[in-house]
């Protein structure tokens, strides 16, 4: 079973970056595709980005297009995002997951384990 832990959130002000990691362990990391979710109060999970299994493919959220980027070191067993011009409205708990398979895919529908998540806030 995999355990994911993120960390790096914080408060920030509007357009400045914050780069939050998530530690996974208890299965050969490189074997499944990775996600970063959020979800801030009083609204649904949105699905931010999701990188497959090598890295060498990403899918992003509209609201992390151009501003965030997703990456993964497999020898370091980590996952990361990259957080650039943040806005006040990119304020949510922020979640990692991970996906069954190694493919890319994007949304919560083959998500198998969450993170507990890392609050980010970002005033104005």
């Amino acid at each position: 079973q995999v355990q994911l832990v993120e960390s790096g959130g914080g408060l920030v002000q509007a357009g400045g970056s914050l780069s939050l990691s998530c530690a996974a362990s208890g299965r050969t990391f490189s074997t499944y595709a990775m996600g970063w979710f959020r979800q801030a109060p009083g609204k649904e999970r949105e699905f931010v980005a999701s990188i497959n299994w090598s890295g060498g493919s990403t899918i992003y959220g509209d609201s992390a297009k151009g501003r965030f980027t997703i990456s993964r070191d497999n020898a370091k067993n980590t996952l990361y995002l990259q957080m650039n011009n943040l806005k006040p409205e990119d304020t949510a708990v922020y979640y990692c997951a991970s996906y069954r398979g190694r493919a890319l895919v994007a949304g919560t529908q083959f998500v198998e384990v969450w993170g507990q998540g890392t609050l980010v806030t970002v005033s104005s």
